[in-house]
């Protein structure tokens, strides 16, 4: 066995979940495709082959029937649906999140719900930022989006978390499926009457469009289609789409506190680089971090023979820190002249909703520096990152008036 097996063989859950970077490196170094046994995957690390897992579908299929993505949300879901599935499905949210659509009415949304974060900010010294502002901003703004607005942000929260234990718990943890499990059913029960009003009375929200659109084509489709349809990509992009631009937030504010100079750059102009900061730190630390995929016939890639069913996860975070394309990948820097990161995945299953994300992270960095130029991190607080299908700070605590 070689050294670089062996070192894949030591891996473990909990060595990812800590910090996945240093395996990510010393994996592209030496194996840039290598079988993890604790995952029971294939790690793909290199960009240039992650790209190529992204860009070849009848290759690397997305259709992974024991992923513990499918058990978390059911099937078919939009991450792992293939084909005229994955097309419907896809079609069916792509209205309401196309750049242009998005830039039409995403500052009416989410100016609002960020003006209403900053005044409960106000007189305070100390503040946890994700708790208290990225995660309830990046909830109120989908969730109003969705058509789910009625419920309030705890328990949205609550929800993807809990969906979160299902859909990374590749060591068949029983607590961590009980809780995701218990997250669907509740789910179900809380949602069952705003569904039946959507399937009565459709309005213009995401979850009616995922309901009705397309109903009425030359097929002669009429009425809804089944919930069994929808609500498995609906609690793809709860989770998702409420919790990943809050922590890709979170995640690019604690890069620029980290680093003087780069946030007097954007302390300067606010308006002008705040998208390009949250470009680097969604880079820096990708909020989703892989994308698994099936192989579908024999196939060579990084140099190494697999085999049909193979599992593998192409590592979208350590691609945006592969050496060949970034130069000095582990410091956050907003100078970078290459942009060809991939935050929101490749491919087919390239995130729907990424134009929204962006807008949102932005708007909410951009007015929370304006309003509070001089926040400084808490020293006495440090900065705690977990995970590695999901990655963040589990808090990020500040003094908005610089002390301490």
């Amino acid at each position: 066995m070689t050294v670089i097996q062996d070192f894949a063989d030591a891996v473990t859950v909990a060595d990812l979940e800590t910090d996945p970077y240093p395996i990510y490196r010393r994996l592209r170094a030496e194996a840039p495709v290598c079988y993890v046994p604790a995952v029971d995957l294939w790690l793909v690390t290199r960009r240039a082959d992650v790209a190529a897992v992204g860009n070849d579908p009848d290759t690397f299929t997305a259709a992974l029937p024991d992923a513990p993505v499918n058990r978390a949300f059911g099937e078919p879901n939009i991450l792992t649906a293939t084909g005229d599935t994955h097309r419907e499905l896809r079609g069916s949210l792509e209205g309401k999140y196309k750049p242009r659509e998005v830039a039409r009415y995403i500052d009416q949304l989410v100016e609002p719900i960020v003006a209403e974060r900053l005044k409960a900010l106000d007189g305070r010294t100390e503040v946890d930022l994700l708790a208290e502002y990225f995660e309830p901003i990046s909830v109120r703004s989908l969730a109003e989006v969705l058509g789910i607005g009625e419920f309030d942000s705890d328990t949205l929260r609550r929800w993807f978390r809990g969906l979160a234990e299902g859909a990374i718990n590749f060591e068949h943890d029983p607590a961590r499926q009980a809780v995701s499990d218990a997250t669907v059913q509740e789910m179900l029960t809380a949602m069952d009457p705003l569904l039946t009003r959507m399937e009565r009375e459709p309005d213009d929200s995401t979850l009616a469009h995922m309901l009705w659109s397309g109903r009425d084509a030359e097929e002669g489709e009429r009425g809804p289609r089944d919930r069994s349809a929808v609500l498995p990509s609906l609690r793809v992009i709860i989770l998702g789409g409420m919790q990943e631009p809050g922590h890709g937030a979170a995640s690019t504010l604690y890069g620029l506190l980290s680093e003087p100079e780069q946030l007097a750059t954007v302390l300067a102009d606010p308006e002008g680089q705040c998208g390009t900061a949250v470009e680097e730190g969604i880079r820096w630390v990708s909020p989703i971090g892989t994308q698994a995929r099936l192989v579908t016939r024999p196939t060579e890639l990084g140099g190494v023979r697999l085999p049909e069913g193979a599992k593998l996860s192409a590592v979208l975070a350590s691609a945006n820190r592969d050496e060949a394309v970034f130069e000095e990948p582990e410091l956050f820097r907003l100078d970078r002249s290459s942009r060809r990161s991939m935050p929101f995945g490749f491919g087919l299953h390239f995130c729907v909703g990424h134009a929204f994300a962006r807008s949102q992270m932005r708007i909410a960095l951009t007015r929370l520096l304006q309003r509070f130029p001089q926040l400084r991190l808490r020293p006495e607080r440090p900065v705690d990152f977990r995970g590695w299908e999901f990655r963040a700070p589990s808090s990020l605590w500040v003094s908005l008036d610089g002390r301490g």
